[in-house]
């Protein structure tokens, strides 16, 4: 037989009553962190959404949903301005009001220009919380915000369709009535309400 032409590798012997040299360990993972997971838990919605952003942002449509739903019926299925008033119970009434001005007829904008500026600040605005809402952990933040843009998109698309936001929720106590206002308004209103109890309340609580 011929012998191969491969050269030899020499191997060193071990010496006697001596073991092998161990091979060295495989590096470990480092375990997870309880922080790691939570934020794991936070992204368990669809497009890399956090929940609280995911319930924000439902929460603004619905409310976006109710009010356009509710201003189409009242003026076009209803016929409020030719019923009004209607009078549900002794603290509530629907009658038809034209704001031109922000949320239960403050800043009362009776030109053109002032009408634009008021679409592009709630827009600006919607955009702002909403960028906001993208990236709080926070449930009750997000659904506040979320509350908050809802609204103020609603109102745009009157100022936008009419001219001016439809009001037609009265609320009144005997002689004493309150602003009229919409679901846009009250969505608005309970949105700064939970802005200011998460600010001055949970915030503590998060710092203790």
């Amino acid at each position: 037989m011929s012998k191969s032409s491969e050269p030899e590798i020499p191997v060193s012997p071990v010496p006697l009553g001596e073991a092998p040299p161990a091979r060295p360990a495989a590096p470990r993972r480092a375990p997870a962190t309880k922080g790691s997971k939570g934020t794991r838990r936070r992204r368990a919605a669809k497009g890399g959404l956090s929940v609280a952003a995911v319930i924000g942002f439902s929460l603004a449509l619905l409310t976006l949903i109710a009010d356009q739903a509710s201003k189409l019926y009242f003026l076009f299925v209803y016929d409020l301005p030719v019923r009004e008033p209607v009078v549900l119970n002794p603290f509530l009434s629907l009658i038809v009001v034209w704001n031109r001005g922000i949320s239960y007829g403050l800043f009362q904008q009776h030109s053109s220009l002032g009408r634009w500026i008021l679409i592009v600040v709630s827009i600006a605005a919607a955009i702002g919380l909403s960028i906001w809402i993208r990236r709080t952990a926070g449930k009750l933040l997000a659904a506040s915000l979320g509350l908050i843009v809802g609204g103020a998109v609603g109102n745009v698309i009157d100022r936008l369709a009419y001219g001016a936001v439809f009001d037609f929720i009265q609320f009144q106590i005997g002689g004493w009535s309150w602003y009229v206002f919409n679901i846009a308004d009250a969505a608005i209103v309970a949105g700064v309400v939970g802005l200011l109890y998460d600010s001055f309340v949970l915030e503590k609580r998060r710092k203790a």
